[in-house]
């Protein structure tokens, strides 16, 4: 082979290479920072219901499981101000349309839902924010289980995490479950730009933890999801924060869940999803991204989330329609996040 067929072998091999490279640096990452979205119309409105008319449906939580879609949210509604409700669709053009059942798990405050199954157990689980009035902080994580996620009447009463609240903690809400090879964590924020960790051995769950600690700090405010990327050794977190009355969501990396944690995109210039890189497609409905839930690869409690294909379901509104309301009255609905194909 002469020198001048081996250069052009050489710069041939180059040019695939970098050609290569650059189609997988187009390509979307969760942890790139460089995300671009794409909204549709809203998925799930509040439904009516006239002996309890109902302000809102939020804090969306969602598995895929035998064919069909498990989605538990948050309603307010007027006379019960916190309640959880199910429905199970096939398809997300029918979302909006299937039956809703609201839990019947306690007759008091309870939201913020959370579902996996947990393997070792062989059974769901539900992880929300109940109320104890006996406890210096009323607020509690709590769980109920099933053995059928399909059952809205099969869930148990409610059970506390902790036996008694720790006392280094004045404040927390929205309760997040995630298990790696060894144990199981709880991750919760404090609404003063925290993030706590709390962890239990797998084989002591959903009791046994530890005393809480903070893991991360920032311009942070509530609804902490962490995921555990699929195909690598890393963990994402995700965290809502707040702009001039519109919400918004940060990420941040790890290699562990107990951290540290690293930035990936943590400013409203360059949010993980904002308005600021959200683009509609059809009615401008929103102008807030809040408290939502990436769609994960499976359903146990490892949540792992395809890096490649992520998907954000969130609870949104405009500005227009949570101006002069309280929060509890603001009119959120369900939509879903994907990747711009347009990459604008």
């Amino acid at each position: 082979m002469n020198l001048h067929r081996t250069t052009i072998l050489a710069s041939t091999a180059l040019t695939i290479a970098f050609a290569a490279n650059a189609a997988r640096a187009e390509e979307p990452d969760l942890l790139s920072g460089r995300l671009k979205w794409t909204v549709g119309p809203p998925l799930v409105a509040p439904a009516e219901r006239a002996d309890d008319p109902c302000y809102s449906v939020k804090d969306p939580t969602i598995v895929r499981h035998e064919g069909r879609w498990h989605l538990f949210c948050t309603i307010r509604s007027q006379k019960r101000s916190h309640q959880i409700e199910y429905s199970s669709f096939a398809d997300w053009k029918d979302a909006d349309k299937a039956v809703r059942h609201v839990l019947k798990i306690t007759d008091g405050y309870f939201c913020a839902p959370q579902v996996f199954f947990y393997a070792p157990h062989k059974k769901w689980y539900l992880i929300y924010q109940a109320t104890d009035p006996k406890r210096k902080v009323a607020l509690q994580p709590a769980y109920s289980t099933s053995d059928n996620i399909g059952d809205p009447t099969s869930w148990t009463p409610p059970t506390f995490l902790f036996d008694a609240h720790p006392d280094n903690v004045a404040m927390w809400i929205d309760f997040w479950v995630i298990a790696d090879d060894e144990n199981a964590h709880l991750l919760f924020t404090s609404l003063d730009g925290r993030m706590w960790r709390s962890q239990t051995p797998r084989a002591k769950f959903p009791g046994g933890w530890s005393k809480p600690e903070v893991v991360l700090t920032g311009d942070i405010f509530e609804a902490s999801h962490t995921y555990k990327v699929q195909g690598r050794d890393e963990f994402v977190t995700l965290v809502e924060a707040q702009r001039n009355g519109r919400r918004y969501y940060k990420s941040f990396r790890a290699k562990r869940l107990a951290g540290p944690w690293e930035a990936v995109a943590d400013t409203w210039e360059n949010p993980f999803a904002a308005a600021t890189n959200v683009r509609h497609a059809g009615e401008h409905w929103t102008d807030s991204i809040s408290h939502g839930e990436l769609l994960r690869v499976g359903s146990d409690e490892r949540l792992e989330v395809d890096p490649q294909r992520p998907r954000f379901l969130f609870q949104g509104a405009t500005d227009e329609k949570m101006r002069g309301k309280k929060y509890g009255e603001i009119p959120w609905r369900l939509g879903l996040l994907e990747i711009d194909a347009r990459g604008e």
